[in-house]
C-alpha cells in the first residue's frame, strides 16, 4: 500500500537579506496547489538533415510556485521579500538569495538553493466567488537536492 497524503507538509524559507533566520510556511491556500514544482525539460531533441537524432542539454532553472492564505504570516513574510526585491526607480532592492527546504509527512525533504523570487502579487485581489484570491509567489532555483524517507 502507498500512502501519498500531504498532510503536515511545510516549507522553510530563508532570504539572505530580508529573513536570514528564515521562517516556516504552513498556511497554504485551499483553492490552489500549496506548492507546485512543474516539469522541466532536461534535454532538447532535434533531427539533423539526414534524419539522425541530435540531443543537447542545457542548464534549466527549477521553478516553484507557492500559494498561501492571504493575510497569513506566510503571506506577510513573502510580501516583504517581494517588495524588498522589486526593482523600481530610486529604490535599492535587497538582492536576496533564497533557500527553500520542504519537509514531507513521510520524512523526506527537498532543498532548493541559490534562488530568486521572480513573481508575486503586489496586493490583494478579490475573486468572483466573494473571497480574496490566494496569494502566489514564484521562485527560480539553481540547485535541488532530496532526501528520501
Amino acid at each position: 500500500m502507498y500512502d501519498t497524503s500531504a498532510i503536515g507538509v511545510a516549507l522553510r524559507c530563508v532570504a539572505s537579506e530580508s529573513f536570514p533566520a528564515g521562517f516556516t510556511i504552513t498556511e497554504f491556500a485551499d483553492d490552489a496547489d500549496p506548492f507546485d514544482i512543474p516539469a522541466i525539460d532536461i534535454a532538447t531533441p532535434a533531427m539533423n538533415v539526414n534524419g539522425d537524432l541530435v540531443v543537447f542539454s542545457a542548464p534549466t532553472p527549477i521553478t516553484i510556485t507557492i500559494s498561501v492564505i492571504p493575510g497569513s504570516d506566510a503571506d506577510n513574510n513573502l510580501a516583504v521579500i517581494f517588495e524588498a526585491n522589486r526593482a523600481a526607480k530610486n529604490k535599492r532592492h535587497a538582492r536576496d538569495e533564497i533557500t527553500l527546504v520542504g519537509t514531507y509527512p513521510d520524512g523526506s525533504s527537498l532543498k532548493l538553493s541559490e534562488g530568486k523570487m521572480t513573481n508575486g502579487m503586489p496586493g490583494n485581489s478579490p475573486a468572483s466567488a466573494g473571497r480574496i484570491k490566494s496569494k502566489t509567489y514564484t521562485f527560480a532555483f539553481q540547485n535541488l537536492s532530496r532526501t528520501r524517507a
